[in-house]
């Protein structure tokens, strides 16, 4: 059976490659530990252990050839732990792609909450993006295919396409707090040309050998900075 790649699936794709090198950092617990029960906690510890032995051995050997008891070994659970955790090896990879994505939007709202003009904001996003896309390796795009394989048939794509356009629109939305963005264009069109921008760094970087994404990053948000921001002479 075939499966089909919509644009959706398309511009998910891209967005995961990015944030694949981050997933393991993104699997850690945000919430203060000593608020967690002991046994809660202990369970979260092991699940982390599992996906971040995960992703170490999918960027080693390929999503095909990791094998759920060499993950077992790699965190050191037993075989009948992990399935307590995750159902199947594509469950495994569902909550990679839901830690992914919850890791670029946390980059998008670290950006927003910059104490600096938009310009600053901008710059921060595009700066952290090349410094994610230097740390990925070949491995990560196998895995990236098996996870947008998974997307489309969970049928997640319209739902994580409206979170990250939200996401995007926050960053413009401060600007309009701040008094540096443009009054020309609608929130709505600053919106689209500032992911619209981000969808095209990622659709080069993933089809185009030797693409020089830092220098397309770095350019790309002087242009959007450029085209957004209020000059400094009026």
């Amino acid at each position: 059976m075939f499966t089909i790649i919509t644009p959706q699936s398309i511009f998910i794709r891209q967005i995961l490659l990015a944030l694949t090198c981050k997933i393991c950092l993104a699997a850690t617990v945000r919430a203060d530990p000593q608020q967690i029960p002991r046994r809660e906690r202990r369970k979260l510890e092991v699940r982390n252990r599992i996906l971040e032995a995960s992703v170490e051995l999918v960027e080693a050997n390929g999503v095909e050839a990791t094998r759920v008891v060499e993950i077992c070994e790699r965190a050191d659970v037993a075989h009948k732990t992990f399935f307590n955790h995750f159902a199947s090896k594509q469950h495994l990879l569902s909550e990679i792609a839901r830690h992914a994505l919850n890791e670029l939007l946390a980059d998008i709202e670290q950006a927003r909450k910059q104490l600096t003009s938009t310009r600053g904001r901008i710059q921060h996003f595009f700066e952290n993006l090349a410094h994610n896309v230097d740390e990925a390796g070949p491995m990560h795009r196998e895995l990236i295919n098996e996870i947008v394989r998974i997307i489309h048939e969970e049928g997640d794509e319209p739902d994580q396409a409206r979170k990250l356009h939200d996401a995007f629109e926050s960053i413009i939305r401060e600007g309009a707090v701040s008094g540096d963005l443009t009054d020309r264009h609608s929130f709505e069109t600053l919106t689209e040309m500032l992911m619209g921008a981000f969808y095209v760094l990622m659709f080069n970087w993933a089809n185009l050998n030797g693409y020089p994404m830092r220098e397309r990053a770095l350019a790309t948000a002087r242009f959007l900075a450029d085209s957004m921001t209020i000059p400094k002479e009026e």
